[in-house]
């Protein structure tokens, strides 16, 4: 529409402004009917009528009539070159992308292709894993570049181009989120644990042979160092040559806090064994920063033995001792202290029945060594580590075990005993500074969710350096999403994993007219789907666009070109 004010001609546009927002926790949904013009170089707007409790059917209608505006009679033929047919999923990239704004993510990865194929690579770790080629294979039943703006397409090679952009900009990001998502008031606990990921190849630029803990003998692996607040929150990873000890990773932490984000008041909070001597020093010597850690059995014997503590204060109430500027609690857990008995038990009858099965052996077959069973029985004593108390004999090619009770006490009269260290001043009371360290079991259980079929941090399908730790940097900031998930539908009897497959099943509808592509609606989800909006305060769009981008992988590229 055009008229005439004050000589200057101006051009009005119709059209539907249809937006959700969220207020005190709740989604809604704005349509209005508006005109959008210029006054002096201004944009201005006006609104014609509230179309918001109009329905669905009724604002597509809307929206199709402004379509057609300037040649309405096309309208007459609708209803016969119209065809609906299933689009692409839509419910978990919208949802994820959703989420990942309110966590800053799209903020801070930026607007640029590879940011968006990173973002990507990130939902693609969440909606079903696997490789870059898997994630190029799965863009193609996800409505990932219409939602995300990817205009151009992509192959499995733009993706690992977008994990190199992203590996020089980590530490930059890990910078930035955790500004956005604590402001000026950055955490005074940092929990900080390690753990391994082992390779079937030997290809990869960071494996090395080490101390193994998912007890793969024989393979390369990598070493991962995940530091969280004490409510688990991600706020940095780095991966580590596969040889490099525990210890030895803490001194990066420690300049992260310090040069990274700058934080002046730091509590690092590390397992027995992470945080030594030479750690200890690092932090307080050079930074003036505290620790909590626990220490060894070895290192609990010798502060009984110094009569430093003694074996009887070990109580479940938690009792502390000074030693200069050095703070000990002690606590035993009878919960712990019964599960190793019961352990210790079941090793036993273990023996036992091994013990039984030899003799029906050797009874059965006179020419049988009995060397060689006691060799057998005697070698599994040894890998259950209960040599100490079990003392095997024989007797006329009968063997029996002997439990030495004096050497057995001795064995459990440390069970469930533990204790804890720091140089936190008595203004931090032993209880605060205890749960702290417990709080140790929510690293614990990230790194469960990174690397378990869920997240799937491991195989690693890569070999460069940059882009294994890249691999591993977007599997954190998956984590993250988990993390705000889990939080989110924790009232819900699903699992994170079960209710993102609950969204990805909620698919566009392609509307085509004349063979064209028009737009894709996106239908009401069912109650489930419903439920999992509301509790994370995201509502689905009426529709989205269609940009008709492809999405190819090297086997496919030149027939799709």
């Amino acid at each position: 529409m055009t008229f005439i004010d004050n000589d200057d001609i101006i051009v009005v546009t119709m059209y539907i402004d249809d937006q959700e927002y969220t207020y005190k926790g709740k989604t809604y949904r704005r349509v209005l009917l508006r005109n959008s013009y210029r006054v002096n170089g201004k944009v201005r707007h006006d609104t014609v009528a509230n179309l918001s409790k109009c329905s669905d059917e009724e604002i597509e209608a809307f929206k199709l009539a402004l379509q057609y505006k300037e040649n309405l009679t096309e309208l007459k033929n609708i209803k016969q070159d119209l065809k609906m047919e299933q689009g692409m999923s839509v419910g978990a990239v919208w949802v994820l992308s959703q989420l990942a704004k309110k966590l800053g993510i799209v903020k801070i990865l930026g607007n640029t292709k590879q940011a968006k194929l990173v973002l990507w690579l990130i939902m693609a770790t969440l909606i079903e894993q696997g490789s870059r080629l898997s994630a190029t294979r799965l863009a193609k039943r996800h409505a990932v570049c219409d939602i995300l703006g990817i205009e151009n397409g992509f192959s499995e090679d733009d993706l690992y181009l977008a994990m190199d952009w992203l590996e020089e900009k980590q530490s930059d990001i890990e910078k930035k989120l955790s500004q956005f998502y604590y402001g000026d008031k950055m955490p005074n606990f940092y929990l900080y644990d390690v753990t391994s990921s082992y390779f079937e190849g030997n290809q990869n630029e960071l494996a090395n042979f080490g101390y193994n803990r998912d007890k793969k003998a024989g393979k390369m692996q990598i070493v991962i160092g995940l530091m969280t607040d004490d409510d688990g929150h991600p706020i940095a990873i780095e991966v580590f040559e596969g040889n490099t000890q525990d210890s030895k990773t803490v001194s990066n932490q420690i300049e992260k806090m310090a040069n990274r984000f700058g934080v002046e008041k730091v509590t690092l909070i590390g397992d027995r064994g992470m945080i030594k001597s030479q750690q200890i020093d690092e932090l307080n010597n050079e930074h003036q920063f505290n620790y909590i850690t626990a220490i060894t059995k070895a290192q609990i014997k010798k502060l009984i033995n110094d009569e430093l503590i003694q074996l009887d204060l070990f109580d479940e109430d938690i009792v502390e001792i000074e030693d200069g500027n050095v703070r000990y609690m002690l606590r035993r857990n009878p919960a712990r202290a019964e599960e190793i008995e019961n352990t210790r038990q079941s090793k036993l009858a273990s023996i036992r029945k091994l013990v039984d099965k030899k003799n029906q052996y050797l009874k059965q077959h006179s020419r049988a060594k009995i060397s060689q069973a006691i060799k057998e029985i005697q070698n599994k004593i040894n890998r259950l580590k209960i040599q100490q108390w079990l003392i095997t004999k024989t007797n006329n090619r009968f063997i029996s075990i002997d439990i030495d009770e004096e050497q057995k006490l001795e064995a459990s009269k440390f069970d469930g005993c533990y204790v804890i260290k720091t140089d936190l001043q008595k203004d931090i009371s032993a209880n605060i500074i205890h749960n702290r360290y417990k709080d140790l079991a929510v690293v614990e259980n990230a790194f469960r969710t990174m690397k378990t079929a869920f997240l799937e941090m491991r195989p690693i399908f890569v070999r460069k350096k940059e882009r294994t730790k890249a691999h591993v940097f977007i599997i954190m900031l998956a984590y993250m999403i988990e993390h705000q998930l889990r939080k989110d539908w924790r009232k819900v009897d699903v699992t994170v994993q079960e209710g993102i497959a609950e969204l990805a099943s909620i698919c566009s509808i392609k509307i085509k007219i004349a063979g064209k592509m028009s737009y894709q609606t996106i239908p009401t989800p069912g109650q489930l789907g419903k439920t999992l909006l509301k509790k994370i305060g995201v509502g689905l769009p009426s529709a989205i666009p269609n940009i008709n981008a492809i999405v190819h992988t090297r086997k496919t590229l030149v027939s799709e070109r």
